[in-house]
């Protein structure tokens, strides 16, 4: 829930948010992810990997808890 309210994704539930990201990195469709899996997925997937990196850049963090 976090990540998403950081990045804007607040029109999905987390469990709605959690299965976009498995369909689009799980590869072996086994419902778990691996590191290997994680990394690659995000490399791959341009969106993914700006999502993952505003979620690590505090500024974004910082403009969520001023704004309320």
């Amino acid at each position: 829930q976090a990540i998403q309210a950081i990045n804007g994704y607040t029109n999905m539930t987390a469990e709605e948010f959690t299965n976009m990201i498995f369909q689009k990195i799980d590869v072996n469709n086994d419902g778990e992810l691996t590191l290997e899996e994680f990394i690659n997925g995000v490399e791959r997937d341009e969106d993914l990997m700006e999502l993952i990196t505003k979620s690590f850049d505090l500024s974004n963090v910082l403009k969520v808890i001023q704004s309320g």
